[in-house]
């Protein structure tokens, strides 16, 4: 299954809860989207991205810390409901997280595992609506391409701030902090054991 547009014109929050489980639905442009839950190599890989970023961002141990990570958050970015595989906000902007299940703050970070059936929507209409929402970085990670893109927001344009992919060790915006391994993400690496 793709993602399908549901119908055009003022979808509603009740149409997102009317939604079975084995789907998530997004609102864009007030437009419903809705998009089949993801398979494993997505799973693996988003797994990865978070159990890297948040011991030395969130926690701070062997890292900076100055970070809040949610995974699957339900994001309202004015009129678009979205949401992310991955989503980061510096410290800075939001102090502590709200107690609500929809955050309005757009995120400093976000990040898209991208499928076959989510990726031309990924990139088009949740990037677009990220762009208008100020978000300064978007990760595009693909586990079967076996890729990392990261994005940079430049006015209101996106702008490609590195490429890396298979087994590369790498630094990447906003994180260049931390050196990541992108072996792990593809599920096809196992750490060394002692």
């Amino acid at each position: 299954m793709a993602v399908v547009r549901a119908f055009k014109g003022s979808a509603t929050h009740a149409d997102l809860e009317s939604l079975p489980d084995h789907v998530v639905g997004e609102i864009v442009g007030g437009e419903l989207f809705v998009s089949p839950r993801p398979a494993a190599p997505h799973a693996i890989a988003s797994t990865a991205v978070t159990g890297e970023l948040m011991p030395p961002f969130q926690f701070g141990r062997n890292g900076p810390g100055g970070w809040w990570f949610m995974i699957e958050p339900e994001l309202h970015l004015a009129s678009d409901v979205l949401v992310p595989d991955l989503a980061g906000w510096r410290r800075t902007r939001m102090p502590t997280p709200p107690r609500t299940a929809a955050i309005e703050l757009a995120p400093d970070f976000l990040c898209e595992v991208l499928s076959p059936s989510t990726a031309t929507f990924d990139r088009t209409h949740k990037l677009a609506s990220y762009a208008r929402a100020g978000v300064r970085h978007v990760w595009l990670v693909d586990p079967l391409a076996r890729t990392l893109e990261v994005l940079r927001l430049d006015g209101t344009s996106w702008r490609v701030a590195g490429n890396f992919g298979d087994l590369q060790r790498v630094r990447a915006e906003p994180f260049e902090a931390i050196e990541l391994e992108l072996a792990l993400w593809w599920g096809d690496a196992s750490p060394e054991v002692g």
